[in-house]
C-alpha cells in the first residue's frame, strides 16, 4: 500500500477494496484540532482521498462534505463497498442523516440518507454488514430495544434487511466484513442459557449455525471480536472485568476453535491484574498457535493460542478487518496491514509537515 504523508489534515474512516483500492476521509481544522476543538470560530475542511487500483499515491477527490464549524467535532463515516464504491455518512445516527454513494471512484456522488428499504436474502460481495434499530422504528441506539441485521448494497449504497438471521437476542452485532475464508460472523446472547454466543455464515448470509461460548459469567457481555486464522478462530469475548482497575474496552475472556467456530475452548480469562485485560479492535491470528492482542496501553503476544502471553514492545493499537487483512491503526497517519498475522505492511497518510 503506498504511503502519501502530504495530504492534508489528517486521515479517518479508512476503507479498502479487494483490488487494493480504496477512500479515507481526512479532516482538515484551521490551526490545532485541540485548539479548534474548543473555539466556536474553529472550521473543519473535509475531503475525501482516493486510491486507484494499483495507483502509486493517494489523490484528492471532491468531497461532497461540507466544511464543519468547531465544536461540533468531526463525524462523518466511511463505508468501502468493493472497487471504486464508498458510501459516505454525515455522522447523524437516525434514519433521515444524510449519505452520500458513489460508484466511481469519487468523481460523482449521490445523496440519499440511512433509511432501511425492503429486504435481501443474501449478502452480495463487496456489501457492508451492519445493524439498525427494529423496535421502536427509528430508535436511537441507546433507545433500541431490538436490533436487525442491515446489508449495505454495493449497487446503490441502500441499506436492505437480511432477510434470514441468528437467534442471538435483542441486540446482534454483525462484523461488517467477512473473514478471509468468506465467513460472516455475528455475536449476541444465547437465548437459553443467556451467555455470549456467536453465528457464523458461509453462505452469504442465507443461513446461520450459533454456537456459545464458554464464557466466565453467567450474563451476557458487550459483544465478541471474532478472527479466522489460519489454523484456528479467535474470539474476544468483551464486557465488565471483575476486580481490579476499572478499564476501558475490557476484554473478560479469549476463546479458540479449531473446527471453524462449532466447538470452543476458553483458552484466556482476564483477572484483576493479569494482562491483557483490553482490546481494541481484533485479535491477530498468525499460524502455529500465534495470537496478538492489541490493548489499551501496550500489545501483547501469545505462541501457544492464547494461554499465556508476553508483552510486546510495539505499544498500542486498533485492529480491523479489510478485504485487503487485517488493518492496524497506531500513531497519527501510521497504519500497516497484514494477510497472515505475521508480515506487516506499512504506509502513512495526511502527516503533518510530510511530503509525498
Amino acid at each position: 500500500m503506498p504511503s502519501s504523508p502530504g495530504l492534508p489534515g489528517w486521515a479517518h474512516s479508512l476503507g479498502f477494496a479487494r483490488d487494493g483500492s480504496g477512500f479515507a476521509l481526512l479532516a482538515e481544522c484551521e490551526g490545532d484540532l485541540a485548539a479548534a476543538s474548543s473555539s466556536e470560530s474553529g472550521v473543519c475542511r473535509q475531503h475525501v482521498a482516493v486510491r486507484d487500483a494499483g495507483a502509486k499515491q493517494w489523490v484528492l477527490r471532491r468531497s461532497p462534505l461540507p466544511d464543519i464549524a468547531m465544536p461540533e467535532g468531526v463525524s462523518a463515516h466511511l463505508l468501502a463497498l468493493g472497487p471504486g464504491r464508498a458510501l459516505v455518512e454525515d455522522g447523524g445516527s437516525g434514519p433521515d442523516a444524510r449519505t452520500w454513494f458513489t460508484r466511481d471512484g469519487g468523481r460523482s456522488w449521490r445523496a440519499g440518507d440511512r433509511r432501511t428499504v425492503g429486504t435481501t436474502p443474501d449478502i452480495p460481495a463487496g456489501a457492508v454488514l451492519t445493524a439498525d434499530c427494529a423496535a421502536p422504528a427509528g430508535a436511537l441506539p441507546d433507545d433500541c430495544d431490538r436490533k436487525r441485521l442491515v446489508v449495505v448494497s454495493p449497487q446503490d449504497g441502500r441499506r436492505r434487511a437480511l432477510a434470514r438471521v441468528p437467534l442471538l437476542g435483542a441486540q446482534p452485532r454483525p462484523a461488517e466484513q467477512p473473514e478471509p475464508d468468506g465467513s460472516w460472523w455475528v455475536s449476541g446472547t444465547d437465548p437459553l442459557s443467556g451467555r455470549a454466543a456467536v453465528a457464523v455464515s458461509r453462505d452469504a448470509g442465507r443461513s446461520w449455525t450459533v454456537s456459545g461460548l464458554p464464557s466466565p459469567a453467567v450474563g451476557p457481555g458487550w459483544y465478541t471480536a471474532v478472527a479466522v486464522g489460519q489454523d484456528a478462530v479467535y474470539a474476544a469475548e468483551m464486557g465488565e472485568l471483575t476486580g481490579g482497575e476499572p478499564v476501558k474496552n475490557p476484554m473478560r475472556a479469549l476463546h479458540r476453535s479449531v473446527d471453524g467456530g462449532r466447538t470452543w475452548q476458553r483458552m484466556w480469562t482476564t483477572g484483576p491484574e493479569r494482562e491483557p485485560r483490553t482490546l481494541l479492535g481484533l485479535p491477530v491470528p498468525g499460524p502455529g498457535g500465534r495470537v496478538e492482542i492489541g490493548g489499551e496501553l501496550s500489545g501483547y503476544g501469545s505462541v501457544d493460542g492464547g494461554r499465556t502471553f508476553v508483552r510486546l514492545g510495539d505499544g498500542s493499537h486498533f485492529t480491523r478487518r479489510t478485504p485487503l487483512g487485517l488493518l492496524r491503526e497506531q500513531a497519527p497517519c501510521q497504519y500497516a496491514l497484514t494477510a497472515d498475522g505475521v508480515r506487516w505492511s506499512e504506509f502513512r497518510l495526511a502527516c503533518e509537515g510530510e511530503e509525498s
